[in-house]
């Protein structure tokens, strides 16, 4: 079995403009004389590779720690695009009853686009970019028809090396409770027929 580590280095990761910058710092250390290391860390819920949770867009949506962890674990399909994405490429990468999509490239969604996914019932929607909105535009309207329908969102993934094709994907957000985001550090497993269970 072959496994793609599809997540950024977190301190090295690009911040989202505006979004706080991760940090770290030593609590305990073992080089000051103490036990052990134990650090403090300081992060927004959106640095590095992450999911969305409803409550990011949607008022009164489900924390990161309530989100349906079915649709972050099963088959998934690795594409590969540019530019603006529109119904019918979504219609196409849906084909065949496609839940979890991870999309490769530079990219931009469409609120059409968005709606067809949510139309077609996608659980799961992964991209490179920092944002499944246009960069440095508004990304209210397109999150809110993702995460108001409990579509999953992952950001900043990294899909370099990755070809196309079918996978077993496992991500699990981490467990806080009513968290609008969390990091996520995001599997591909291909091989001995895994990427077909459900």
């Amino acid at each position: 079995m072959k496994i793609y580590d599809i997540s950024k280095e977190l301190f090295a990761a690009s911040v989202y403009p505006g979004d706080p910058r991760p940090e770290r710092r030593d609590f305990f250390s073992m080089e000051a004389g103490e036990a052990c290391n134990v650090s403090v860390l300081t992060l927004g819920s959106h640095n590095g590779t992450h999911m969305d949770a409803p409550r990011h867009f949607v008022s009164g949506g489900r924390g990161v720690d309530r989100m349906d962890l079915e649709k972050c674990l099963g088959p998934c399909r690795v594409v590969r695009a540019q530019g603006p994405l529109d119904p019918w490429w979504v219609e196409e990468a849906l084909a065949g009853g496609v839940r979890r999509l991870l999309i490769a490239g530079e990219i931009a969604i469409t609120l059409e686009a968005a709606r067809r996914m949510t139309e077609l019932g996608l659980w799961f929607l992964g991209v490179e970019g920092m944002t499944v909105g246009p960069l440095g535009g508004d990304t209210g309207p397109i999150h809110r028809e993702l995460l108001g329908n409990e579509t999953a969102v992952l950001e900043a993934c990294v899909l370099d090396g990755v070809p196309e094709g079918d996978y077993f994907l496992v991500c699990q957000p981490l467990k806080m409770a009513g968290l609008d985001g969390s990091p996520a550090r995001p599997l591909l497993l291909k091989g001995g027929g895994i990427e077909r269970l459900e």
